[in-house]
C-alpha cells in the first residue's frame, strides 16, 4: 500500500464511520474531504479565512473553523484522532511544542496522533527553496515532536519514512503548486522569476513525457498520550 496520510490513519483506525477527526492546518480541506468520504465526523481549523471558507464550500460534510494550532478552541478529549499534514512547520518555532500539547490535550487518551511533515531535502524542497527556504521551519518542527517525545510528554507508536513524488507539465505548473499552498510565495516568484524557473528546472527529474517530477521526503509520526 502507497503511504499518504489517509493509509496511515486506516492502518491505525480500519472503519473511519464516526471516527471523531480534528484535522490541524486544513486548508482547503483536501484531507478533511476523504475523511469525510470515508465516514468520519470532521472539524478542520486554519488560521487562513479564504481556504476555510473554499474548505466550506468543498467540503460541506465538515465542520471548519478559523484558528491556530497552539490555542485550539476545543474541549479536553473532544477527538478520536488528529492529524497535521505538512502544518506543524507553518506554526511559529516558538509555539511547535505548544501546538504538539494542544493537539494531545483535545485528544481522547485511546487516540492517535498523526504528524506529517517533509523533510529539508529532496528535489521538491530544492525547487521550492528559491522562493521560500523553510529550512528552519522544518528542522524545528522535528525537534519539536522529539521534545514532547523525549520528555514524555507524548508517547512514540510509530515513524514512518517515505517519498511523495508529484510530476508537473513545466515550471509554470510548479509554482501555481506552490502558490496555492501560500499565495504570499507570489510576490518572491515573481521578483526573481527567471532564476526561479532555472532553479526548479534544475532540480527537476526529467522524465521521458517531457514532464518535470519532484521527490520530497516525508515522516510521518504517530503518537499517543503517554
Amino acid at each position: 500500500m502507497t503511504n499518504s496520510p489517509m493509509s496511515i490513519v486506516r492502518s491505525l483506525v480500519p472503519s473511519l464511520v464516526d471516527l471523531r477527526l480534528l484535522d490541524i492546518g486544513s486548508g482547503d480541506g483536501g484531507f478533511a474531504k476523504i475523511a469525510v468520504e470515508a465516514g468520519a465526523s470532521v472539524t478542520g481549523i486554519d488560521p487562513n479565512p479564504e481556504a476555510v471558507l473554499k474548505a466550506k464550500g468543498q467540503v460541506p460534510g465538515a465542520r471548519f473553523d478559523i484558528g491556530t494550532a497552539e490555542k485550539l478552541p476545543y474541549g479536553d478529549v473532544s477527538f478520536d484522532m488528529v492529524v497535521i499534514v505538512n502544518t506543524l512547520h507553518h506554526v511559529p518555532i516558538p509555539a511547535m511544542e505548544l501546538a504538539l500539547l494542544e493537539a494531545s490535550r483535545v485528544l481522547d487518551a485511546r487516540g492517535y496522533m498523526v504528524v506529517v511533515e517533509p523533510s529539508a531535502n529532496g528535489s521538491f524542497f530544492e525547487a521550492l527553496r528559491l522562493v521560500q527556504d523553510e529550512t528552519d521551519g522544518r528542522m524545528a518542527a522535528q525537534m519539536a515532536l522529539k521534545k514532547v517525545v523525549s520528555s514524555g510528554q507524548l508517547r512514540e507508536i510509530r515513524s514512518i519514512s517515505y517519498v511523495r513524488r508529484e510530476t508537473f507539465d513545466n515550471a509554470e505548473r510548479f509554482l501555481e503548486r506552490i502558490r496555492a499552498v501560500d499565495p504570499a510565495r507570489e510576490i518572491a516568484a515573481q521578483s526573481r522569476l527567471k532564476e526561479v524557473s532555472h532553479a526548479i528546472n534544475k532540480a527537476a527529474i526529467k522524465l521521458n513525457t517531457g514532464q518535470l517530477a519532484f521527490d520530497q521526503p516525508i515522516k510521518a509520526d504517530v503518537l499517543a498520550k503517554t
